[in-house]
């Protein structure tokens, strides 16, 4: 659960239109964080620790002279937002100056990320279907066919339906794990307020023929790693992810699936998966 709260004389409530789904009654529950849209915020001593790119949509990662983490959000190499967080990623402060619904959907999706990441909840950047009352998760670099695949089960397997096509969140609870929708689902709208026990996790890799193979120990560990998002030079984040990601490792069934974009590829890794969840 988070909190935006607008402190500027816009109309925020157009940006925030796929998040309806996901409102809860007010609780005496504290949020994961707080977020506050703001006129403008000051990030003139910003020293940046990583850059990151994903096809034209840029997230600089840094801090100011004081230490305070800031964030800054690019499209096409230009700057759309800079964000301002408390330490603990419980609080920040987000301006806009361009492209706000961009903006403000990357601010909310790294303090998800961040503030959750100690909670064994992971936010992945993946693709998820449900079929049979369970979900599976398709993973692989941007450009592998993580939306091709889903669309491929959607097509060929009969009761598949989409759950999220680029960023659900993995949780943890009671000793199993769940993936849930979310308001961020990249290109494709789907911001669905549903989840299912995980069935399985699959890595995608294009190549010339349809293989699949289980994934194990140190194997499954290394697939799942690049898909979730977070802060990893901070050890506390560290940390927590890693906790995560060794109990996913351990305890999910992941896969590597070397695969055509076919309907025999969907259909190998429907036999081989949800048989096994």
């Amino acid at each position: 659960m988070f909190v935006v709260i607008n402190e500027t004389a816009d109309d925020v409530t157009q940006w925030l239109a796929h998040y309806r789904p996901f409102l809860i009654r007010q609780t005496d529950q504290k949020p994961a964080f707080t977020l506050h849209i703001k006129s403008e915020v000051c990030a003139d001593t910003f020293e940046q620790e990583i850059h990151q790119d994903d096809d034209g949509s840029e997230i600089l990662a840094g801090h100011l002279s004081d230490g305070q983490p800031c964030f800054k959000f690019l499209l096409m190499g230009r700057q759309v937002a800079t964000m301002l967080t408390s330490k603990a990623y419980d609080e920040a402060d987000v301006a806009m100056t361009d492209c706000h619904q961009f903006g403000l959907d990357n601010a909310l999706m790294v303090m998800y990320a961040l503030s959750t990441a100690t909670s064994q909840t992971a936010l992945f950047h993946s693709s998820v279907v449900s079929y049979k009352g369970h979900g599976y998760m398709f993973l692989g670099k941007s450009g592998t066919g993580k939306s091709t695949h889903s669309r491929l089960w959607l097509r060929n397997i009969e009761g598949t339906d989409l759950v999220n096509d680029d960023n659900p969140v993995v949780r943890i609870t009671d000793g199993k794990a769940r993936v849930y929708g979310s308001p961020w689902s990249g290109k494709t709208p789907c911001y669905r307020n549903i989840d299912y026990p995980l069935g399985a996790i699959v890595l995608l890799s294009q190549a010339p023929y349809n293989r699949i193979e289980r994934l194990v120990k140190l194997n499954a560990y290394a697939a799942v790693v690049p898909s979730i998002s977070g802060k990893r030079w901070d050890a506390r984040i560290a940390e927590g992810l890693h906790e995560t990601e060794n109990w996913l490792a351990q305890y999910a069934p992941i896969y590597h699936l070397d695969c055509l974009p076919d309907a025999d590829a969907a259909r190998l890794s429907c036999d081989t998966i949800a048989s096994n969840p």
